[in-house]
């Protein structure tokens, strides 16, 4: 029953999701997350950010993870076939029959309708992801982020991997940084609390009567 629901979660995404890769995130989220439960909100906004630094679709990359996670190797396997297969079906029977009606207006038309869907999906999986992070960092913290990361992607790095892994590796070292100056104002402040509790244990040396 578990490979079934791991089949049937990327089965699932991997036939209704249009638009490719970004498109995928939100119905891989309600599977794991909100269907099947096998994650909480704050574990797959972690895949998904870890999954966009790495090379490939992002679909199979979660597909991949989870699973691993859920179901092992044998479970990994299923759900790569589940969403890859859907693809490869699809693409075969769309550009055999419907190649010919491409520049039919009643084509274009429905695929430029789902592009707005599409576009609304993606903006919940971004305010949820933009709570989660509120919820560790803040608001304005995670604001600059953004505004950080935005201007990077737009005006000066041409890949959003670079943003992200830099944005990873200052958060980790400013994390790092602040922890040390924590412990290390901590050890002062314990010092003389230590020094007074020994002096109060230390019994006192009998005097001599002259």
């Amino acid at each position: 029953m578990l490979y079934k629901d791991i089949f049937m979660a990327f089965f699932r995404s991997g036939l209704l999701c249009f638009g490719g890769g970004p498109a995928s995130i939100p119905f891989v989220h309600r599977e794991a997350v909100e269907r099947y439960k096998w994650m909480d909100n704050e574990e797959f906004v972690e895949i998904v950010a870890i999954g966009n630094t790495l090379p490939g679709p992002i679909n199979t990359k979660m597909a991949g993870y989870i699973g691993y996670r859920v179901g092992g190797f044998f479970g990994l396997t299923i759900a790569l076939i589940g969403a890859t297969l859907p693809t490869a079906f699809l693409m075969i029977v769309l550009l055999r029959t419907l190649s010919h009606f491409s520049n039919e207006p009643w084509a274009m038309g429905m695929m430029r309708a789902m592009v707005p869907v599409v576009g609304v999906m993606l903006g919940i999986v971004g305010w949820q992801f933009l709570v989660i992070a509120a919820k560790g960092l803040g608001w304005v913290v995670t604001l600059a982020h953004v505004v950080v990361a935005a201007m990077l992607i737009t005006f000066v790095v041409p890949h959003p991997a670079i943003v992200l892994a830099g944005l990873f590796l200052w958060a980790l070292m400013g994390h790092g940084l602040l922890e040390k100056i924590v412990r290390s104002n901590k050890t002062k402040n314990e010092k003389p609390t230590e020094i007074a509790a020994q002096a109060d244990d230390e019994p006192v040396p009998p005097t001599k009567e002259a």
